[in-house]
């Protein structure tokens, strides 16, 4: 609905010109001036969007009214309706950027007329209007993202000049985060909760259909307010969500810091699906960490299952996921990543079970939301695993026979238990238990063993130089390889060569 200010100091002629507005039949809210001056305070004290005036009244005239108000009112349409058809009056009119001059009496269908086309352009200028806000609100939401994805300040600045960037009267920034899509929802505006817009929001920034940025100013309890809104949002929206609250921001170029901090307090939400607000310096108790190499107990968990140790892969599982129930540094990704080659190693071993199944779990793991979950999807796994294994004897230890044979193949190679034990995905420390139980000696033993009886061999059958042979046999310092044969045998290379018989011969 338009204003409409109608502005004559007849009676008569203001009840006319009421009447043609009704016959439009279009919706007006008119109010009367009975000249210029009366018309002027009224302009001053509320807003029209058209004014229709006579151009000849006492103390002060149409175009005077118009000359005054022009550049307060620069959105007020102006139409002249007068019995004065001087050029003067229609030049001057042109010149204040009156929409149309109708002289009296009023022809309805010019009327009619003028007021489409004034109507047409404040429809117009409305669309415009809110798309250039529209345009403004794009604009300054893109150089808040721009600013707290690390972004320079300056740049931003610069790229955006004209715009009020007033990014100095954000003091502290909340993460809301969801476990599903929330902001997608139609019925979802937190611009349209009172109860929400109370507790002093500055600026919301959408990060996507689970997360959003809020932006607060000076607050005496951020955190109160925190979990004030996240009750808001339990009662209004019947949905739980966790919010992470910065810490204080000294100036904009903090942002990008404040928000990387954001995201680390939230991955406490998957430690702590209990909490729902997480902030600075919360009390934790981390007295419970169990220190564990990374590798060490995969290898240990990898060999569990390649011997259908259940007891001992549970022992490790529950050992690995001490250590990271406390480790809230490490990022949820991280962590599912982990488990699920942990899932891929366990299902390698399980009848029956093929990709499609793996894919299936491994996509339940990475839409987990709390560590708890996460740990329960590779527990049944285990216990499938043991149901498997249940009524199967304990195959051999293939593994060391693939060890023995590359002894047997690269003895003149450098040979170290970790290199091995890579080789067969065995812990080193397990490998050398499992070679010493299944060949009655330790690893570095039998290969010292081996060379020892390939150089016997080599001084025994051919006319080789004894450094060429202990160079053969993985000894490329002679003098190493002579004192580790006369310790072996009993006597040196060259006595050996010239007599054929050992010590203990």
């Amino acid at each position: 609905m338009y204003r409409i200010l109608i502005v004559d100091d007849e009676r008569i002629e203001r009840n006319g010109i009421r009447f043609l507005l009704k016959k439009l039949n279009m919706e007006f809210d008119i109010d009367e001036a009975v000249n210029g001056l009366d018309a002027l305070e009224k302009i001053r004290q509320e807003d029209y969007d058209i004014l229709l005036t006579d151009v000849k009244m006492p103390f002060m005239d149409g175009i005077e009214l118009i000359d005054n108000v022009v550049n307060e009112k620069k959105k007020m349409r102006c139409v002249i309706f007068s019995g004065c058809n001087e050029f003067d009056y229609a030049k001057r009119a042109i010149r204040l950027g009156v929409v149309d001059y109708i002289l009296k009496p009023v022809d309805p269908k010019e009327f009619k007329e003028t007021l489409e086309k004034v109507v047409d352009e404040l429809e117009a200028a409305k669309a415009s209007d809110e798309l250039k806000n529209k345009s403004m609100e794009f604009l300054y939401e893109h150089a808040l993202y721009m600013l707290v994805n690390g972004e320079d300040i300056e740049s931003i600045r610069r790229e955006y000049n004209g715009l009020n960037l007033d990014f100095a009267r954000f003091k502290r920034i909340l993460l809301v985060e969801f476990n599903h899509d929330f902001f997608g929802r139609r019925d979802v505006d937190f611009k349209k909760n009172e109860k929400i817009m109370s507790l002093g929001i500055q600026r919301y920034l959408n990060l996507n259909q689970q997360q959003e940025l809020i932006f607060l100013g000076d607050e005496t309890d951020v955190v109160s307010t925190a979990q004030e809104l996240a009750r808001i949002i339990k009662s209004d929206y019947d949905e739980e969500c966790f919010i992470a609250v910065s810490s204080d921001i000294e100036k904009p170029e903090d942002m990008k810091q404040k928000v990387d901090e954001l995201d680390e307090l939230m991955d406490n939400k998957f430690y702590h699906p209990e909490i729902k607000v997480f902030y600075p310096n919360m009390e934790s108790d981390s007295s419970g960490m169990i220190q564990f190499d990374d590798d060490t107990l995969m290898k240990q968990m990898k060999q569990d299952i390649k011997m259908k140790d259940v007891d001992a892969l549970r022992e490790h599982f529950d050992k690995f996921c001490e250590k990271y129930r406390h480790k809230n540094e490490c990022s949820q990704i991280y962590i599912k990543f982990l488990y699920s080659n942990l899932l891929k190693d366990i299902y390698g071993s399980i009848d029956g079970t093929g990709e499609a199944d793996l894919n299936k779990d491994v996509e339940k793991m990475y839409m987990t939301t709390d560590f708890q979950s996460l740990t329960g999807l590779v527990e049944v796994a285990i216990d499938r695993l043991a149901a498997c294994f249940e009524d199967k004897s304990q195959t051999g230890h293939k593994e060391v026979e693939m060890v023995k044979q590359y002894i047997y193949r690269n003895y003149g190679s450098e040979l170290g238990i970790d290199m091995l034990a890579d080789m067969v995905y065995l812990a080193p420390s397990y490998l050398s238990t499992v070679f010493k139980k299944e060949t009655g000696q330790n690893l570095s033993k039998f290969i010292k063993s081996y060379r020892m009886e390939r150089a016997r061999d080599m001084l025994e059958n051919s006319m080789a130089k004894i450094v060429d042979i202990g160079a053969m046999c993985g000894y490329q310092n002679v003098s190493y390889f002579c004192s580790s044969f006369r310790e072996f045998y009993g006597v040196s290379p060259q006595k050996f060569r010239e007599s054929g018989v050992t010590g203990e011969e």
